[in-house]
């Protein structure tokens, strides 16, 4: 299944149904009076969050949605069928955005949360609506409103608690490897992660965590290089980002130098982002030699005059993973008892996430008003067998 993160639709509500205009005409009765029903409303379209999907693929077929209109009135003051509504079933994490108003009209974060995006046209009257008693016989009736039509964009960012960010083989795949179950593919070469991979990380019974893996950012991923400006707003809804520093490098970037591209360039995609709580992994410290581990880690300590968390692990043989993890698990039950207490604080993450989401879609924009080919923007000639991918929630 190919991922893709973003789509453009158009959807459409269904017109409300016109009025009728009758009179009761029975035996005996020549003039029964006015008898025209309304019309039915119009369908709305909705979304849904769905947690069976992880893509917006389908949305990439199909790009123009209508809901049904609703049936005109009848006689008999029979009114008419009200137009079906259209639910469209999306992953959870996307948000809807109107595109002529840049107004953010959803935001799915929740399974089986539904709203509204278009309202269907609202019913016409049929002439019994307008029977006084000075006009006992009307011939005027109302036409039913058109439903609202929008043109959307639809933007998923995998729902996880903690993501990782670093350069290319910096080990992140191996790291999800090493605590879940998940299986990304793993290989001695940079960009190896096309797509981003989720994984369950379970430390207890009842206790739990879900980490994502995103591809790599390169220097100059700010302005469109490499791939992981394509998915660098999937950390946007993460607690805690894990900045996983390769200490082995397999070119001739020393390890201080690659930390300092990676935060540099997070803070050019967004300054929010790069304000959220980061932990320091120094990974590979088993192909370092005893002798040059501690100065190396001191080096990449320097140069980002780090004060935060920093964890020395190889994560291919799960050296000091646990710990790391079980840290994890404790610092997001922190987070979300002190949630519990403060709702405050749970306003305040909306905001920060709203705030990164308008910073990184100003971002893109900008790199495809100056022409930049990102995000699933693909050539003709794109091989579809090389992308297919699935990115799912696995419980071990």
């Amino acid at each position: 299944m190919k991922f893709v993160d973003e789509a453009v639709i158009s959807v459409e509500a269904g017109k409300g149904g016109n009025g009728c205009m009758s009179f009761r005409r029975e035996k005996f009765i020549p003039k029964g009076g006015p008898d025209g029903g309304d019309g039915g409303d119009g369908g709305s379209v909705f979304f849904e969050a769905d947690e069976n999907l992880n893509t917006l693929v389908d949305f990439r077929f199909t790009s123009a949605y209508k809901a049904e209109n609703g049936k005109g009135g009848q006689t008999r003051n029979c009114t008419g069928c009200k137009g079906e509504d259209l639910t469209l079933k999306v992953p959870v994490g996307t948000t809807v955005v109107d595109i002529d108003t840049d107004e953010v009209l959803a935001d799915l974060t929740k399974i089986g949360q539904i709203e509204k995006v278009a309202q269907g046209g609202w019913h016409g009257l049929g002439n019994t609506r307008f029977k006084s008693s000075v006009n006992r016989a009307p011939r005027q009736t109302s036409n039913g409103s058109m439903g609202e039509s929008r043109n959307l964009k639809l933007e998923l960012k995998v729902l996880a608690d903690v993501g990782m960010l670093g350069l290319p083989n910096a080990g992140k795949s191996t790291f999800i490897r090493a605590v879940s179950a998940a299986k990304p593919k793993v290989a001695n070469y940079p960009f190896t992660t096309l797509v981003p991979n989720l994984g369950v990380v379970r430390t207890e019974r009842y206790r739990s965590f879900v980490i994502a893996d995103i591809p790599g950012i390169i220097e100059g991923a700010a302005e469109g290089a490499g791939l992981g400006i394509r998915f660098l707003r999937h950390l946007a809804r993460n607690r805690v980002l894990l900045h996983i520093v390769d200490m082995a490098p397999w070119d001739e970037q020393t390890p201080a130098e690659a930390a300092q591209v990676v935060v540099e360039e997070l803070r050019k995609f967004s300054p929010t982002l790069a304000e959220q709580p980061r932990w320091l992994l120094l990974n590979k410290l088993d192909m370092v030699p005893e002798d040059e581990a501690e100065a190396r880690c001191q080096s990449v300590i320097d140069a980002l005059n780090w004060e935060g968390p920093v964890y020395k692990i190889a994560a291919i043989s799960k050296t000091g993973v646990q710990t790391l993890v079980h840290d994890i698990q404790d610092f997001l039950d922190l987070r979300l008892e002190a949630i519990e207490e403060n709702p405050e604080i749970l306003e305040q993450e909306t905001e920060v996430r709203a705030r990164i989401d308008e910073e990184a879609r100003e971002r893109i924009d900008f790199l495809r008003q100056q022409g930049g080919r990102i995000d699933n923007e693909l050539d003709d000639d794109f091989d579809d067998d090389d992308y297919d991918v699935e990115v799912q929630y696995v419980r071990d």
